[in-house]
């Protein structure tokens, strides 16, 4: 793909040289293209497919940076009328993976995995950093769901720590955040 993966363009850490900037509207449109993607390969395939590793470079972006959900190495098929999928052992990548991978008494997941790592992404998208960061001052930034939730949702809105620059970059990050705690 011309743009190659979605990660080059979130991460603040990759080099200004190599990252082009896409405004927070623009990765508002990308947010809303990998979910139809999403819904796609849950509903709209004869066989429901679950990918298992949704993340930013497993998103690559086209000419006109609309999103295309890649590598399957993961997924698994099942028909639309199983709504669990057994599972023994968690796939995907550790900071995106849902919680009911790791509780022993739930042994399926479904498609519902997928939209906890997708919403783990759209976070990702809004700040521009991994949402574990061991790298930060305070202990309360690691995880950063949490952190954000606390500055973002809560009202304790400071747009500047995210990079926002107006209100309506603030009102769009809102809403990106508040879809990704509808995906928890």
């Amino acid at each position: 793909m011309p743009n190659g993966s979605l990660e080059i363009f979130i991460y603040k850490e990759v080099t200004m040289k190599d990252r082009q900037h896409l405004s927070l509207e623009k990765l508002f449109e990308i947010v809303i293209g990998i979910a139809r993607g999403l819904e796609y390969l849950h509903r709209g395939c004869n066989t429901q497919i679950l990918h298992f590793d949704i993340k930013p470079h497993k998103i690559l972006l086209d000419n006109k940076f609309l999103p295309k959900i890649v590598d399957f190495r993961l997924a698994k098929l099942c028909t639309m009328k199983e709504s669990i999928v057994s599972m023994l052992e968690a796939r995907g990548t550790i900071s995106y993976i849902a919680p009911e991978f790791f509780c022993r008494n739930i042994r399926g997941v479904s498609h519902k995995s997928d939209v906890y790592s997708y919403g783990m992404m759209v976070l990702e998208m809004v700040g521009g950093r991994k949402n574990i960061n061991v790298g930060v001052s305070q202990t309360s930034e690691i995880y950063y769901p949490h952190w954000i939730y606390g500055y973002v949702v809560q009202g304790n809105t400071k747009p500047q720590l995210l990079g926002l620059k107006n209100i309506e970059e603030t009102k769009i990050a809102r809403k990106m955040i508040l879809v990704r705690l509808g995906c928890m």
